[in-house]
């Protein structure tokens, strides 16, 4: 029977029990994410592949759903590979984070480089959700969550609110919403206590300086665009961090891998 001699490499255990501790907490922040998804699509009752793909306009769940699959993998492969001390999970591991990365740099720079194209595209993107305003309660959520973070109404002004069929101006729509904007773009009044919904009706048929003393007039990409500046510490820091936590991430699972290789060359009959 053949004997094996161990020559002295050993798998570090901060190494491995840091990156599976690390990949545990995203395994099953990855399901509770794809759980919420499911969740959120059997309350829309559109739990199947024709009525999800029939939805108008963009589904924030569709985002919820690809973040939730990416990091129940990305958990999946880095807990397994590094608890089992398998190779080939630990290189997968490893590959998709850089191809994060390598992508996140990529879209970085290509924004950099075509800012008017970028800002031409979302504001195409926000005028056209916006005519879906109605059709979807987690748009609706989200819309509404940025225009008043924001402070901002419509894509570029107000009047991009004409797209939605229930908040245009033209003399078919018999809405009572018509010429209107949502509740969301309705300067705050410290004196409510209840939101009124309702403060947006008709705001648009009056003149425009009316309007300025009742609801945000700056559209929302140019109200992003003022707000980058001011914020400018808080998303490079927020960036650093995530490239950091990647390449510490893959650092640990490159090290493991060279400790394995180790142990492995160390054995011999």
């Amino acid at each position: 029977m053949p004997h094996y001699k161990y020559q002295g490499a050993q798998v570090s255990c901060v190494f491995k029990y840091v990156l599976f501790v690390f990949n545990i907490i995203f395994w099953l922040a990855g399901a509770g994410l794809l759980a919420i998804t499911f969740w959120a699509w059997n309350e829309k009752g559109v739990l199947n592949i024709q009525s999800i793909t029939d939805l108008n306009g963009f589904d924030p769940v569709w985002v919820v759903l690809v973040v939730g699959l990416l990091t129940f993998i990305l958990g999946f492969t880095g807990c397994i590979g590094a608890l089992r001390e398998n190779i080939c999970l630990l290189k997968s591991f490893s590959l998709i984070i850089g191809t994060i990365f390598t992508v996140e740099l990529a879209a970085g720079i290509l924004a950099f480089v075509f800012q008017d194209w970028v800002k031409q595209k979302v504001q195409n993107s926000i005028q056209e959700n916006i005519g879906a305003y109605r059709n979807d309660i987690d748009l609706q959520n989200l819309i509404d969550a940025v225009q008043k973070y924001m402070q901002c109404c419509g894509a570029a002004d107000p009047n991009d609110w004409n797209n939605n069929i229930y908040f245009n101006c033209s003399v078919e729509n018999t809405s009572r919403e018509r010429c209107g904007v949502p509740f969301s773009c309705c300067l705050p009044d410290p004196a409510q206590n209840v939101v009124n919904t309702q403060c947006g009706y008709d705001i648009r048929s009056k003149s425009k300086l009316e309007d300025s003393q009742k609801i945000f007039i700056k559209g929302c990409v140019q109200a992003f665009e003022d707000w980058l500046p001011r914020n400018i510490y808080l998303v490079a820091g927020t960036f650093l961090v995530i490239a950091f936590l990647q390449m510490f991430s893959i650092y640990l699972a490159r090290s493991l891998i060279s400790d394995i290789k180790a142990i492995k060359a160390g054995w011999r009959y």
